[in-house]
């Protein structure tokens, strides 16, 4: 943030337009914070600060032996909230620095301000605790998007927006045609008032886990119809990314059926290694489903009531089975994807 800051006072107003990109990696595991933050939540632990969350939900425990990842309990949460608190305020103190520079420079009248982050993370919520497997509720998927845009009054939009749209915004903003075939709408119809909405849905999800659609009415988890096969891992990068406390977890190396493909709507050479039932799945995909998962948005605002089954939700999740369906045709999903899913 520091450095950021400085780019801003001694570079920044050399060009006639620029694009600063900030990558806080936090707040992220570990919640480890110097003093004053460190403290400043829970000023009563006693012992080693708990920086590392487990990854689990409820249910279910992840691991076996001394690895297993249990929830933690009651007094083990607080110190693991209040650490996570900790770090989120002393992000908050040097993106201040940021700001400070844009008021320095009186800025705000010509420079677009987006901040974003690419998901969110379980304290608890719904039983789960760090990223495990499970659908993606709104504690994970629902990400803040902060605009600060020349000449717009503060003020909340209600509007669907994914990641991709700021990518969208961009290159809109930029005068940019992508070379590449990209699914972001630009916000600057949301942002200047000329309309108040890009989009009708969302798609979310992990791969190899529940496929999700977002729309204003419902958000539907679609889980597979059997066994979670026929999957297939589309990259032109095959990462060995260590897992914390599990060491021996690793990304399945491509082997002999691996193909040569194109990304779905595009020319880009990418490998597709499929995985049928039987095989070993990548880390993501390995744990167990509960079923399909529907939430009334506009009802069930904390997604409390899963109505996929109920007699009373059973409109509402074919409804949403249908619009998810559509989403995915439109993207030009996989076709193993509607398979699995039991939309073939």
């Amino acid at each position: 943030m520091q450095a950021a800051a400085r780019w801003l006072r001694d570079t920044a107003g050399r060009h006639d337009r620029s694009l600063l990109l900030i990558d806080e990696f936090d707040p992220h595991e570990p919640f480890d914070t110097p003093e004053p933050w460190a403290s400043r939540y829970d000023d009563s632990w006693e012992g080693p600060r708990l920086v590392w969350p487990p990854y689990v939900r409820a249910s279910r425990t992840l691991g076996k032996g001394p690895l297993a990842q249990v929830p933690p309990d009651e007094r083990e949460a607080r110190q693991l909230r209040a650490n996570y608190g900790a770090k989120v305020s002393m992000i908050d103190h040097w993106f201040g620095r940021v700001l400070d520079e844009l008021d320095a420079r009186n800025a705000w009248d010509d420079t677009v301000v987006i901040v974003t982050t690419d998901h969110g993370h379980y304290l608890g919520e719904h039983g789960n605790w760090g990223k495990p497997a499970s659908p993606v509720f709104g504690t994970l998927g629902h990400i803040p998007l902060f605009v600060a845009w020349p000449g717009a009054a503060p003020r909340d939009i209600d509007a669907l927006t994914t990641s991709v749209d700021v990518f969208a915004t961009l290159t809109d903003v930029f005068g940019v045609t992508p070379e590449h075939r990209t699914h972001g709408r630009s916000l600057v119809p949301l942002v200047d008032g000329t309309a108040t909405r890009v989009r009708d849905w969302v798609l979310t999800g992990v791969w190899g886990r529940e496929v999700q659609v977002v729309t204003d009415e419902v958000r539907y988890a679609a889980a597979p119809a059997g066994d979670n096969a026929p999957l297939s891992m589309w990259s032109n990068r095959w990462s060995t990314m260590p897992v914390h406390a599990f060491p021996q977890l690793r990304l399945p190396r491509p082997d002999g059926r691996a193909v040569l493909a194109r990304m779905p709507g595009s020319d880009v050479p990418v490998i597709r290694q499929p995985f049928v039932a039987g095989d070993l799945l990548p880390f993501w995909a390995a744990s167990g489903f509960e079923g399909n998962h529907c939430y009334d948005r506009r009802e069930d605002p904390t997604e409390a009531r899963n109505l996929a089954g109920d007699t009373a939700g059973e409109r509402s999740e074919i409804d949403a089975r249908e619009v998810l369906r559509s989403a995915l045709l439109q993207v030009e999903a996989p076709d193993d994807q509607f398979a699995r899913l039991g939309m073939a």
